[in-house]
């Protein structure tokens, strides 16, 4: 069985909700970024074709997904520091990822051979990607070991999405305003024209930024729950005795048996249609306002008001209602809110932007709630494993489920360029697009998010099985086996 215990130090506090909440703000300033705008930058500044693009994000992705499972699975076999496990590892990587994600926004290649943009694009954007994971995932299994309270737990769930809210309405409302200026028949253009320089100096604040929340979140946050790498092998799926040899699990029993638990499917299955769904907004979205709607601050409202509405409506709803009725019930509900909200969307095919506006925040309200208990769902799930097999892998089960987060986002972004070439856009920092590309693009950001949206709903209601009734009661037989 896995050595876990509880150390002596200053009680589970703000502090530590704030500290773990910086740790999404500094994740988010590159993450949201590159998802929102990357694919700005490489179609309209650097002049590479959207299915090129979509394509080196369902690549890099899925390899960012086995990084995920690799990361997660060293970091589980690694020895516990004084300060910590999770927290040393992830400000060991802060640097790195922060400036890798400033070394992908270059635009000083923009007029070399396609094939050198192509290639430098792949490396930077790689290399960010497998850095990220070393810095994600410890910083995920964090929230498991800070305190060993579920309800701790579930506000730090919720101070996480709201670092990703700040950090989301920041990068939304600013960029924008920065980026894009009109030309003299009001299409949206990026400022500077074609090979502009104006992403770097963006990315090179938010790569700062993001670095200085990594520091804030190491040194306001403690991981009172010490846990020592498993050290027992045990393939008959029962907990482990004193006199049983020592003897080391492999990397593919600890994903097998990871995998092999319906709780995790289920939530894996929900992880992978909410991410389709949301980077393909994320990448989306911006040609929205742009160019269907004609109109940057628009897109900055939608960010201000995405981010408003989470924080002030979202977070404190989906947190009172999660106490309630539990976290897969307030993750059912927000499924069916952006399912019916696309759906409506639509069938309207409105050109009237504050009406759009309106409902694509209603579907964001939906999304956002699954948001904000989603990583409590995967402690449910850690916690579920412990009770049933004796063992307790909080950044392999983080990884798993981050692999399958990945997979999702390889494949919204890999739809989002295929759907830009599909429809005919144009790329190029000055290109106007045809009322024909427009509808098409208006099309494809509400119905590949309504199915996806749905299959999230079905997976919630059909397989993951963790009930309220069935956390509790999981929660409370942990609390004697670590009384005795």
């Amino acid at each position: 069985m896995s050595t876990t215990r509880v150390i002596n130090t200053r009680p589970f506090s703000i502090r530590d909700k704030i500290g773990y909440m910086f740790g999404d703000f500094g994740n988010d300033f590159t993450f949201i970024f590159a998802s929102a705008f990357l694919m700005i930058f490489y179609t309209k500044v650097m002049g590479i074709s959207g299915v090129i693009v979509g394509t080196l994000f369902l690549v890099a992705r899925i390899i960012d997904a086995v990084a995920d499972v690799t990361v997660g699975v060293l970091v589980d076999k690694a020895s516990t520091h004084e300060g910590g496990k999770y927290r040393v590892i992830m400000m060991r990587m802060a640097a790195p990822v922060a400036i890798f994600s400033f070394l992908m926004y270059q635009g000083f290649f923009a007029q070399s051979a396609m094939w050198i943009r192509i290639t430098y694009m792949t490396i930077t954007y790689l290399a960010w990607g497998i850095l990220y994971s070393c810095v994600y995932i410890p910083y995920g299994a964090m929230a498991a070991v800070i305190s060993p309270n579920p309800k701790d737990r579930t506000s730090l769930s919720t101070f996480r999405a709201i670092g990703a809210a700040f950090a989301g309405m920041i990068v939304g409302i600013v960029t924008p305003i920065i980026v894009y200026t009109k030309d003299a028949q009001g299409n949206q253009i990026i400022r500077g024209g074609e090979h502009s320089n104006i992403f770097m100096w963006v990315a090179l604040l938010y790569s700062i930024l993001a670095f200085c929340c990594y520091v804030l979140c190491y040194i306001n946050t403690v991981e009172r729950v010490r846990i020592e790498p498993d050290t027992h092998q045990h393939t008959d799926g029962n907990q482990p005795t004193d006199n049983q040899p020592t003897k080391h699990r492999t990397i593919w029993q600890m994903i097998i048996e990871a995998c092999s638990s319906r709780a995790m499917l289920g939530l894996m299955g929900s992880a992978v249609a909410l991410l389709v769904s949301y980077l393909f907004l994320q990448q989306m979205v911006m040609y929205i306002y742009t160019d269907y709607f004609r109109s940057a601050k628009m897109l900055s409202m939608n960010y201000a008001i995405e981010g408003t509405v989470m924080l002030c409506i979202t977070a404190p709803c989906a947190t009172f209602a999660a106490k309630r009725i539990g976290h897969r019930a307030v993750a059912i509900f927000g499924s069916a809110l952006g399912t019916i909200s696309m759906l409506v969307l639509f069938l309207l095919h409105t050109t009237n932007g504050w009406l759009f506006l309106t409902i694509y925040n209603i579907a964001g309200i939906g999304i956002s709630t699954f948001i904000f208990v989603a990583w409590a769902m995967v402690t449910d799930v850690i916690d579920d494993n412990e009770v049933r097999h004796g063992i307790r892998e909080d950044a392999t089960y983080n990884s798993v489920y981050s692999f399958a987060r990945k997979v999702g986002q390889a494949l919204g972004g890999w739809f989002a360029g295929l759907c830009l070439t599909l429809v005919g856009y144009q790329k190029g920092a000055q290109a106007v697009q045809s009322q024909a590309t427009l509808d098409g693009l208006y099309n494809a950001i509400t119905v590949l998010p309504m199915i996806f949206l749905a299959i999230m709903f079905i997976m919630l209601v059909f397989v993951y099985p963790l009930s309220k009734a069935q956390v509790d009661a999981n929660t409370a037989r942990l609390q004697q086996l670590r009384s005795m």
